[in-house]
């Protein structure tokens, strides 16, 4: 009986649903925060998961074991966005001084600066890293396309706002989102100009993040108006917009699609962070965090659970007694 309990269990913990989804709690919160935390990433393939705060430093965790492997400040330059490279030691940020806007690729193994990447005149607002290229956007209506082994960049494009950019799951594509519409390059023949662009139905407020999901078929813009928008990536369909209350100006609406690409988790300007429903476009879940700021939120690769960052860290996993209550009565 106990094994069958547990064998249950197992499969309800691995499984998500929208029942699944609205069990999750924090499972574990780190407080040692001196600042709030503006930036977070976890590596595709290792269990690590990198933070950057406005205490001017990055930390290292180890997500399988909840402990903190290494606090690196940088105090000189600041941090604002951080991002793991293709290495689970070595990560690209950006700058939060207002005088060096340039981009560094640091090891995380001895704390040493690898390479400076110099090109942008402003705040860097967008930053995504694909195999040993990266792509930042900045408040200097510039888009620039890096590659890591070369300090010059390999690639600019102008924009009209402030640019929200991302990678597809391969690195073939790229998006760039700014004015009310997303815009679709390839990766290799981004000369040529977009191959794509999408409208997100009239929002032209200012673009926050651009995401993919995980198998390519869906996007996800949020912007300062406090709207999520999910299209279609291949027809360009506006599928669903849901609206939070918007952020301020300095802050960043952050959302995440779950791993199979089925639900939508985001920040709010008022601190709550929501779950949407993509096939039936209805709220799941709502959890009010610590702050009555539009937390920092990811959803962890491959796992049923994820992560807020704003005055604290905290790890949201499922409550399998709650789960298996559930699982009892069907």
């Amino acid at each position: 009986m106990a094994g069958g309990q547990t064998e249950r269990e197992d499969k309800i913990s691995l499984e998500l649903s929208e029942e699944n989804l609205q069990s999750m709690e924090i499972g574990m919160t780190f407080r040692d925060y001196n600042g709030r935390i503006s930036s977070m990433d976890f590596h595709k393939t290792a269990t690590h998961l990198v933070t950057a705060s406005d205490e001017e430093s990055i930390r290292l965790y180890d997500v399988a074991n909840a402990t903190c492997l290494k606090t690196i400040n940088s105090k000189k330059y600041g941090v604002d966005l951080v991002c793991f490279t293709s290495q689970p030691t070595t990560v690209i940020y950006s700058s939060k001084n207002g005088w060096d806007e340039s981009l560094r690729l640091l090891s995380l193994h001895d704390n040493k600066y690898l390479r400076y990447f110099k090109g942008h005149h402003d705040r860097v607002v967008s930053l995504s890293t694909r195999n040993e290229s990266f792509i930042s956007g900045s408040l200097d209506r510039t888009v620039l396309l890096w590659d890591q082994r070369s300090e010059k960049c390999q690639g600019l494009l102008r924009v009209q706002g402030r640019p929200a950019t991302t990678y597809d799951d391969q690195g073939l594509v790229f998006a760039i989102a700014f004015g009310g519409y997303v815009r679709l390059f390839d990766t290799r023949k981004y000369e040529k100009g977009p191959f794509e662009i999408f409208s997100v139905g009239g929002d032209i407020s200012d673009a926050n993040v651009v995401k993919f999901s995980n198998d390519g078929r869906l996007m996800l813009l949020t912007t300062s108006e406090g709207n999520i928008h999910v299209l279609d990536s291949f027809r360009g369909t506006l599928l669903s917009t849901f609206s939070v209350k918007p952020v301020f100006n300095d802050s960043t609406l952050e959302a995440s699609f779950s791993p199979d690409g089925t639900f939508v988790i985001s920040g709010s300007g008022d601190g709550c962070v929501y779950a949407w429903s993509v096939r039936n476009r209805k709220e799941v879940a709502c959890w009010k965090t610590c702050d009555n700021s539009p937390p920092v939120i990811k959803w962890a690769p491959g796992n049923l659970m994820f992560v807020t960052g704003s005055s604290e860290l905290s790890f949201w996993v499922p409550d399998l007694s709650k789960l298996a209550a559930y699982a009892g009565r069907i």
